[in-house]
């Protein structure tokens, strides 16, 4: 009860303004929930004179709903499936994730950029925006500013990919079919938002049914595993900083590094399993039909939880400071999109993945039949499942 007492009000504004982003984000699904959340909070903490009685809520909702988002992450992620179609697309995937990694560093030392905030911008734009930033901030101790950040600079470029690259896949000649464009569209835009965007106008563009769509979201996920190495290689940097500073110190006999560790990845890596087995081994289709039911309302559920944890963050983050302090990370954000942009086009071209004879005739066999093929059941669940 006393729980309960320190932190509903926190929780109950929060939530109001979820539920209102939630439905917004809907309506706007270029911008999102999560981005119209952050900005709505920002924007209603310039008018909370003192915020102490919201301030234990508010921390609860932004970091443990926040854990809880990433594990339900992982329901729907059938690894079976990834493995098998994303295979194609994981050369490049690394080579992006290795290229806005790298880029961000250097930026961060040579600009003198915030450690947490460069991390989190370079992790964002290399793997799955909102939910790579989701997963990373509580590992590396982010503050809700930090977090307000990185958001911002992730939704900036998100946009102009959307807006951009169907245009710009046509100029550079990846042809009227759907795997070259596909391949780009979920190795060089970070949100699922956005691939879906973008994707989607490729598919019209050349009357490509939801082709494109299809192997983009089936990349996107490939991607978002990479949550995994990459948080658990930060919590093992995490540890080792703690260790040092511990050292020599009664601190020393504290440290445990347990409680350093992200136990709420294993978690979403123990609902990706539970979901391969459950795609895999359940035979009966309408117990199969069930439990893709309950695992995309889980999925719909994170989506939420991740909206929900973002008005926490906005509530919590003062605006003016965030304008001020804004133009050293937008600079690395627009560093790390062109870069990633730009591997992923050269990899491509490299790999023969521009649009080989084979896709180009299942494109016109698609063309022809005016979108009669039906997907491989495989796909539709990726497509209809995954969105985060």
């Amino acid at each position: 009860m006393d729980w309960l007492r320190k932190n509903w009000k926190g929780i109950t504004a929060a939530l109001v303004i979820a539920i209102l982003s939630w439905f917004t984000g809907e309506k706007f699904p270029i911008i999102g929930g999560p981005v119209v959340a952050i900005l709505s909070g920002m924007l209603l903490s310039m008018c909370i004179q003192n915020k102490s009685e919201l301030a234990d809520g508010l921390k609860f909702v932004s970091k443990k709903i926040l854990q809880w988002a990433v594990i339900l992450l992982g329901f729907g992620m059938n690894l079976g499936v990834i493995a098998k179609t994303g295979a194609q697309s994981l050369p490049i995937i690394c080579v992006t994730i290795a290229t806005s990694l790298t880029v961000s560093f250097l930026l961060c030392k040579a600009m003198k950029i915030p450690e947490k905030i460069s991390t989190l911008v370079g992790v964002g734009s290399s793997i799955c925006g909102g939910s790579a930033i989701a997963a990373t901030a509580p590992v590396i101790n982010a503050d809700d500013e930090e977090v307000a950040q990185a958001i911002s600079v992730i939704f900036f470029f998100n946009v102009l990919a959307a807006i951009i690259f169907p245009n710009l896949g046509n100029l550079i000649g990846f042809g009227h079919e759907a795997t070259g464009f596909g391949i780009f569209a979920g190795t060089a835009v970070n949100d699922t938002s956005s691939v879906t965007a973008a994707a989607s106008t490729w598919d019209t563009m050349w009357n490509l049914g939801s082709s494109t769509l299809d192997k983009a979201v089936t990349v996107k996920l490939t991607r978002t595993l990479a949550i995994i190495p990459i948080t658990l290689a930060l919590a093992f940097i995490q540890a080792a900083k703690a260790k040092k500073m511990a050292k020599g110190s009664d601190a020393q006999l504290t440290f445990s590094f347990t409680k350093v560790f992200p136990w709420f990845i294993l978690y979403f890596i123990a609902a990706s399993i539970i979901t391969t087995i459950c795609y895999t081994y359940i035979t009966d289709q309408q117990l199969l039909k069930n439990v893709k039911e309950f695992f995309a309302t889980l999925k719909t559920l994170s989506k939420f939880f991740i909206v929900f944890a973002m008005s926490a963050i906005g509530l919590n983050t003062n605006i003016i400071k965030l304008v001020k302090t804004g133009g050293k990370p937008l600079i690395m954000g627009a560093a790390c999109w062109i870069c990633i942009t730009g591997a992923s086009i050269m990899m491509q071209h490299s790999l023969g993945l521009f649009g080989t004879t084979e896709n180009k005739a299942v494109t016109e066999t698609s063309q022809n039949t005016e979108h009669s093929t039906t997907l491989p059941a495989e796909d539709t669940t990726i497509s209809v499942e995954v969105d985060h």
